[in-house]
């Protein structure tokens, strides 16, 4: 299996890897496409740790993550959820953009941040001690949606903290290069179109041009899609359904490449 690439921009790693030792729950905040689950995946295959990643959303539930009873022929049969298979099993357990999930899940996480590391299966009746090597994550993108879902202080405060950013140019464009191999040059160009884009906020742009688009429009060019071509398709569709701002977007575009 190959190794999972993450390039580290700071001591985001050590951080990381001596929370998990010292039984910390991490929180990882910064904007969509930076680099979060990446190095969450980095780090899990690093440590040596199974990973259990979900996807929250606002219909995630506690029942979702803890777990229901099902239908088994004339009965019925308990059947785990991702967090409670992740506490048996001693794993990595990434909830990410936990702060989209129903309250009910800060609730039932709640036990497994601070010393108790439990897990309470209130249905079952039955208390769940983590396993050794469980390890709790979770990310967020701080002023989504102009900050209608943020996680309280309460909560924030259980947490070892993670920010995240966009890198730095020069990085970014290595990081471009050592996803898909294009031509230094062309990420180069990418990365000033991205950094053009990300200080124009007069375009009302939900989220600015991620370096996960950057390198989705880089593996389009390598496969011989002309450059305007593959922003179009992978950086400028994504950002906006908005004519004006598309436009304004191409004309971006045209004048990096």
């Amino acid at each position: 299996m190959a190794s999972v690439h993450y390039r580290p921009v700071g001591q985001e790693c050590a951080v990381f890897e001596q929370a998990w030792r010292q039984g910390l729950p991490i929180l990882l905040k910064g904007p969509t496409g930076c680099g979060k689950s990446r190095m969450v995946e980095a780090m899990a295959e690093r440590l040596g740790r199974p990973l259990v990643t979900v996807a929250c959303h606002d219909e995630t539930s506690a029942v979702d993550l803890v777990g229901r009873y099902v239908l088994r022929g004339e009965g019925t049969e308990w059947q785990d959820g991702p967090v409670t298979r992740a506490v048996r099993q001693g794993a990595l357990l990434y909830l990410d953009e936990v702060a989209e999930a129903r309250p009910d899940v800060i609730v039932v996480i709640h036990p497994l941040t601070d010393h108790r590391r439990r897990l309470f299966v209130e249905r079952r009746d039955e208390v769940v001690a983590a396993a050794p090597g469980f390890g709790l994550v979770v990310s967020f993108n701080p002023g989504y949606q102009r900050g209608l879902k943020e996680l309280k202080p309460s909560t924030r405060q259980r947490f070892v903290a993670l920010r995240f950013d966009y890198p730095a140019p020069a990085l970014e464009t290595e990081i471009v290069v050592g996803e898909t191999g294009v031509e230094e040059a062309v990420a180069r160009r990418l990365v000033a179109l991205a950094g053009r884009v990300r200080n124009l906020g007069e375009l009302g742009l939900g989220d600015p041009p991620s370096t996960r688009l950057l390198v989705d429009a880089a593996r389009l060019i390598g496969g011989g899609l002309p450059p305007r071509v593959a922003c179009r398709a992978a950086i400028v569709e994504p950002l906006t359904d908005d004519p004006e701002v598309t436009q304004a977007l191409v004309d971006l575009v045209a004048l990096a490449f």
